[in-house]
């Protein structure tokens, strides 16, 4: 009963605000992205704090980045901010990273479209895909973000399985030989990577705000009747810090042109290739070596 009526009053503050808002209505956000790793895990125990330090403040370039979103009613278009590299950040990893990690991106919530820019080892891709319709359940808690009063939803999503920020290590339970059972994996590959696998699937948190009536939020994420504040899945956090409603200066918000138009299974395919020839190229203990050395 009580669900019920809190979602009555969700609606109806809903359709007042929307009604307030114009056409022509566009809005900027600015989000902060930190993905967290368990260095423990990845290290199997055999690095110094000191080591896992290093990697932390060589990865945080990485892992840690602010986005601008820019929407009006039914479109938007999500970015990186871009900054100044630290002096001991980049490198070989930043780089590498680079190729992995999506490019500008476009949402038409109107339409469910998804179109992503990316370079990838200097060729320019189109990502062009749906909107991953996700079946969120309310619960009626709230909580505060900055000004804005934001309600709580979750859902189940499933994982790209090209998505590097959802990788984790793999269960060691198959390493532990159990009675009368032989231990299969007793050889070790040298190969990192083998190591690592992305889960099929993850619980996402979100928290969204009936101040902002749009479809809109972070990245991937959209179909709340409200602007989503902050995003919770897997051991990423993105946060919302600053909204600027009906800006002097507005932006055209276009869907994006340049590059081959590929689908995500297109590009994902050819991803899974060029690791494969990399692996190769520098697979085996000179991949072992090489990755020690960063």
């Amino acid at each position: 009963m009580k669900l019920h009526t809190i979602k009555l009053s969700i609606t109806f503050l809903f359709l007042i605000t929307a009604s307030v808002f114009a056409q022509d209505f566009q809005g900027k956000a600015v989000y902060h992205s930190k993905t967290t790793m368990d260095l423990d895990s990845w290290g199997r125990g055999q690095m110094s704090e000191e080591q896992k330090k290093r990697i932390a403040d060589r990865m945080k370039s990485m892992f840690e980045k602010t986005y601008v979103l820019t929407f009006n009613r039914f479109e938007s278009t999500y970015k990186e901010e871009e900054r100044l590299e630290a002096p001991g950040q980049g490198g070989f990893g930043r780089m590498m990273m680079g190729n992995f990690t999506g490019g500008p991106q476009y949402k038409n919530v109107k339409e469910a479209q998804l179109l992503q820019e990316q370079e990838f080892f200097g060729k320019q891709f189109l990502v062009k895909d749906e909107l991953q319709k996700l079946e969120w359940k309310m619960d009626g808690e709230t909580k505060q973000i900055g000004q804005y009063t934001c309600f709580k939803a979750t859902a189940t999503k499933k994982v790209d399985d090209m998505d590097f920020m959802s990788m984790r290590r793999k269960s060691r339970k198959n390493d532990e030989k159990k009675e009368g059972e032989e231990v299969k994996d007793s050889v070790k590959s040298d190969d990192p990577m083998d190591e690592l696998e992305v889960p099929k699937e993850m619980l996402v948190t979100a928290w969204y705000t009936l101040q902002v009536p749009v479809n809109q939020g972070p990245g991937e994420y959209w179909g709340l009747p409200g602007l989503i504040l902050e995003v919770n899945a897997g051991r990423t956090t993105i946060l919302c810090s600053k909204i600027t409603l009906n800006p002097e200066e507005k932006e055209d918000i276009k869907a994006p042109t340049k590059g081959k138009e590929v689908t995500r299974q297109e590009y994902n395919a050819i991803m899974k290739q060029k690791i494969k020839e990399m692996r190769e190229m520098y697979g085996g203990r000179r991949g072992g070596n090489f990755h020690r050395r960063n």
